[in-house]
Order: structure tokens, then sequence, then C-alpha cells
């Protein structure tokens, strides 16, 4: 029965992707991190962006 809940738990859930972006900062030049949790749709842009 447990399993059952799982799976339609799984079901109704929304899908996501994690992207991570390298940033340089304008400042002292180091790499920075950008994370951040979104649709798997808007990847794209989240990578073009500067």
């Amino acid at each position: 029965m447990a399993k059952k809940a799982v799976a339609s738990l799984q079901t109704g859930s929304k899908r996501l992707t994690k992207a991570i972006k390298m940033v340089k900062s304008p400042k002292t030049g180091a790499y920075t991190f950008v994370e951040s949790v979104m649709d798997p749709t808007m990847v794209k842009d989240f990578l073009s962006k500067k």
C-alpha cells in the first residue's frame, strides 16, 4: 500500500531540472556558480542569459 501512495505522488508532481551556470565577477575576475531549479523548457534561456 505504501508503494501505491508513492507512485501516485510521483505522477502528480512536476518535473524540474537543476541548472548550474558559471559566471565571472566583473570586480574580482573570479568565477562563481549560480544555481537554479526550473522547468526543463526554461534551461536554454537561463544558460544563454548573462
